[in-house]
């Protein structure tokens, strides 16, 4: 049995898959507000409650929204900031008597669609999340990569090609890790409020603009033609590095329809080949696939 858990700033989600992939039993609580501790505890016991309610032990692998540092083990680059710092996989590991695996969420995603989701078999996956933040993962011939700084994937925080250039760079969105124009202040769903906003004086969610659009609304149309021509520059700078069988969305903008029709079309004109075979998929696991792929970071036994 996989034990799988998807810790995040609001709710701890934990998951138990047998050797097929099917769940055998699925919890959601809340997460412990910036108590670092409480947050330890109230993973322990969500652990214990998937055992003992499946009657059998297993590996327990975990996602969370930042990074282990390769240079000091501890957590790095964390949404949820009373984790930053933190000896997290020692504290857990003590906290669970075994050893555990601990990788981004965003990779999490991209572990769990290429291995039974929308890219299954696919022999290079980006992974993209597009939600409160921009994050991304890779994974080659079914394994995570990780790189030595454990940043493999993390695209969010690169520059938006395109705008501004360099000079103009104090005119661009500021984000929250001290850079401007990051790809994050531009495509998270804050950014995309922020964008309609800045042009319309409205305040509206990412949903309300989607709905507005289809609609037929101008405005709404207008700043959606925007975000998916920067979805497309960004997506291209990947593309033209790692040139992924499969490109895979998630995080709550990935259920905007037309993202899937109209990406594809604008790729060509900034992907440095003479057509993209690079496929852009929704998600097949939806809300699932953190947790999902957080049981996944343990390969199966021999």
């Amino acid at each position: 049995m996989r034990i799988g858990i998807d810790l995040g700033g609001t709710k701890i989600e934990g998951i138990a898959l047998d050797s097929g992939g099917r769940t055998l039993f699925r919890e959601r609580v809340p997460t412990p507000a910036g108590n670092y501790h409480a947050t330890v505890a109230a993973v322990a016991s969500l652990v214990s409650r998937i055992e003992n309610n499946t009657n059998s032990t297993g590996s327990v692998g975990i996602g969370i929204p930042g990074a282990i540092s390769s240079a000091t083990g501890i957590v790095k680059n964390a949404n949820s900031t009373c984790l930053i710092g933190k000896p997290l996989g020692i504290d857990l590991g003590d906290a669970l008597a075994r050893e555990i695996r601990i990788a981004n969420d965003a990779d999490c995603f991209t572990l769990s669609e290429a291995t039974d989701g929308a890219a299954a078999g696919r022999a290079s996956v980006f992974g993209v999340i597009l939600g409160t933040g921009v994050g991304g993962g890779i994974v080659i011939d079914g394994k995570q990569l990780n790189g030595p700084n454990a940043i493999a994937g993390e695209w969010g925080h690169n520059p938006m090609p395109g705008e501004p250039m360099p000079e103009r760079r104090a005119e661009a969105p500021k984000c929250y890790c001290g850079r401007t124009g990051c790809i994050e202040t531009y495509l998270s769903g804050s950014g995309l409020s922020a964008d309609h906003g800045a042009l319309t004086g409205q305040t509206l969610s990412p949903p309300d603009i989607a709905a507005a659009a289809d609609r037929g609304e101008p405005d709404a149309e207008a700043t959606l033609t925007r975000y998916e021509n920067r979805l497309a520059r960004a997506l291209a700078m990947v593309i033209n590095i790692l040139d992924p069988s499969a490109v895979v969305l998630g995080g709550g903008l990935s259920a905007i329809d037309r993202l899937y029709r109209n990406v594809p079309q604008l790729l060509p004109a900034y992907v440095f080949s003479d057509s993209v075979q690079t496929d852009l998929l929704p998600p097949k696991r939806g809300d699932s696939s953190g947790v999902r792929g957080a049981a996944w970071l343990w390969p199966a036994r021999p």
